[in-house]
């Protein structure tokens, strides 16, 4: 596998190294020995999540401000635009954010630890997104980030607005959400 680093050290893009033929094409999509090696540390992951959407769908920003998941995401039908936004106050890429197009094709993974705020808009007529994470998913420590706050400015490939759910309807700007030290 190959590990792209990106403007934020601790966010890093995973290339897996795909073998393909006439016949059709096969990977490695996780190898705990090496990803920690990439990562620099031992990673537990706990739970493994699978959703649908449908093109124009925008989730997130999401994070948990209590049992704080990192995750280890990919595309495996389709293709996403996805974030990753620094929320932990006292580090130096702080409010910053790394974004980059994930898909069933270019099968792209993006490691994005604990203290990141992630979301992510479907470019295709639907995509499937897989996405492994280190605690349990917690409702009560669940917080969202406002998807088009002008201090973080995201440069989301849309025109219009994008299908929100409920919830991130009711999000906060970063200057007003709980933020990790």
């Amino acid at each position: 596998m190959k590990i792209i680093a990106t403007a934020i050290p601790d966010v890093l893009i995973i290339e897996p190294k795909v073998f393909g033929d006439e016949r059709g094409f096969f990977f490695e999509s996780f190898n705990q020995a090496k990803f920690e090696e990439a990562v620099g540390r031992k990673v537990n992951f706990v739970q493994d999540n699978h959703s649908r959407s449908a093109k124009n769908v925008l989730r997130g920003l999401h994070y948990q401000i209590q049992q704080a998941q990192a995750k280890l995401v990919r595309v495996v039908q389709g293709a996403v635009f996805d974030v990753a936004v620094d929320i932990r106050k006292n580090s130096p890429t702080f409010g910053q954010h790394v974004a980059l197009e994930l898909s069933a094709d270019n099968k792209r993974m993006l490691w994005i630890p604990e203290g990141f705020a992630h979301g992510f808009l479907v470019l295709s007529d639907t995509a499937e997104f897989l996405y492994k994470t280190t605690d349990y998913w917690a409702p009560e420590f669940e917080r969202s980030i406002a998807w088009n706050d002008p201090s973080i400015n995201i440069h989301w490939p849309i025109h219009g607005q994008p299908t929100l759910s409920a919830k991130d309807q009711l999000t906060q700007v970063l200057s007003d959400a709980e933020l990790f030290s």
